[in-house]
């Protein structure tokens, strides 16, 4: 389609290499979003003083074991927060491990969710705790709605328990409750079995129940819940009592939820993924942000009309569940997908059309000529391209779009003209943000 000509360019090590520099493409212009940057300066000292404002002197004895459950998303800071409540944890004369808190995620194995966590950096040289990873689990019986409550063995059995997740609008459906200290109580520490519970009875009607009656049978001692800005930072960090679960998801979740970062508009022809994965969103991409319309039908808000996926996070394990969103991919995103890994997380979920495949072509610059086929003016194209469904601060538009947004007060528009351009295997190539 595109009339294109090769440009040698060279390396910083010296080496050259070859760029295709399409010369009809729409030019693309960068935007940034006006978030507010206000967020936690000091992490570890934030922690810290949440652990220092308690007293857990009545409920602890010195040597005590203690599990510190962590999930698979990829939270801003995780290492710090970990390592610091680890540290806490020991002051206070305990024996902290790590347990693995993410349902089926790992591939339902013992070593995937270990290894899940070492790709978030989070293993016991980093954290100074030993991870302790079993997919054993036991069950607690029934809440109202029939669904079996399972948990952990290791979670179960310990003296105390410490769960760390953020609270954040869920990807699959919307409660006074959603993900939170809760949701990982319920579905990451229920591990496989548990997850699939909640998921085949329902997670809107399932969490807080089942959460409540772990609450009243494992040793819960705390948690961390943790919301994040629009710049995916660390604004709020709150220690939770146990009885305080429910409360602390309820409200931070009404604040995590005013936070979200989203695109700012409501008609695309074509959307740019530069990755997706389950350390970004537990739908890989993140049904708030592109529309839950894709997965669940409904009104087509916002009207994305053909969203093209350019890679998977290598955190994502081949998890590659939310693809089914995806209208175009290329072959190299498809070689990266581990369908066993992504099937059993789908199968737990019961979300098919998560896991359903997109059309998949040579190249990156195939996949664009083909959507670029079916727009009738390519001079008048609304096209975006952003990093991921969750960085969007920086996003890069086509002129259409670029004039829409001029008159937007809460976006900068940088009117310089950037190409779009691919490498000699046909990869598009990054725009890169500046510095901050």
């Amino acid at each position: 389609m595109a009339v294109i000509f090769s440009l040698s360019v060279p390396a910083r090590d010296g080496t050259r290499y070859s760029i295709i520099m399409p010369t009809d493409y729409p030019k693309m212009y960068r935007v940034r979003q006006q978030f507010s940057a206000s967020a936690i300066e000091d992490v570890q000292k934030a922690v810290r003083d949440e652990f220092a404002q308690r007293d857990f002197s009545g409920k602890i004895r010195p040597g005590q074991k203690v599990a510190v459950a962590v999930g698979s998303r990829g939270i801003h800071d995780i290492v710090e927060i970990v390592s610091v409540a680890v540290e806490c944890l020991k002051d206070m004369g305990l024996d902290p491990f790590i347990v693995p808190a993410m349902g089926s995620h790992g591939g339902a194995t013992a070593e995937g969710q270990e290894q899940v966590l070492k790709h978030l950096g989070i293993e016991e040289s980093t954290v100074k705790a030993p991870v302790v990873s079993s997919m054993d689990v036991v069950s607690l019986g029934h809440i109202e709605n029939g669904a079996e409550v399972f948990v952990s063995k290791d979670v179960l059995e310990t003296d105390h328990v410490v769960v760390i997740n953020r609270v954040k609008p869920h990807t699959a459906f919307r409660a006074d409750v959603e993900s939170g200290l809760c949701k990982m109580l319920a579905v990451g520490c229920g591990k496989h079995e548990g997850a699939l519970n909640m998921h085949k009875y329902g997670l809107a009607a399932s969490i807080k129940p089942a959460a409540e009656l772990i609450l009243k049978r494992a040793p819960v001692l705390c948690g961390l819940a943790i919301v994040e800005n629009s710049l995916d930072l660390p604004t709020t960090i709150k220690l939770a009592a146990a009885e305080e679960f429910v409360e602390v998801d309820r409200r931070l979740l009404v604040d995590a939820r005013r936070l979200l970062p989203r695109i700012p508009v409501e008609q695309l022809d074509i959307l740019i993924i530069n990755e997706m994965g389950k350390n970004i969103s537990g739908g890989g991409i993140d049904p708030n942000v592109i529309g839950f319309w894709r997965r669940e039908g409904g009104p087509r808000t916002p009207d994305f009309r053909t969203l093209i996926l350019l890679d998977i996070t290598d955190q994502s394990h081949g998890n590659a569940l939310g693809i089914g969103v995806v209208d175009l991919t290329s072959k190299r995103v498809m070689e990266k997908v581990d369908l066993q890994v992504t099937y059993t997380n789908a199968l737990t979920t019961g979300i098919w059309r998560a896991v359903r495949l997109p059309i998949t072509l040579e190249n990156d610059r195939a996949v664009l000529d083909a959507a670029l086929r079916h727009v009738t003016d390519i001079s008048k194209v609304r096209m975006a391209r952003i990093a991921s469904s969750l960085s969007l601060e920086y996003l890069w538009v086509s002129e259409a779009v670029m004039k829409e947004l001029k008159g937007n007060d809460s976006v900068e528009v940088d009117e310089t003209p950037l190409s779009i351009a691919f490498d000699a295997n046909g990869m598009m190539l990054p725009f890169e943000a500046p510095c901050n």
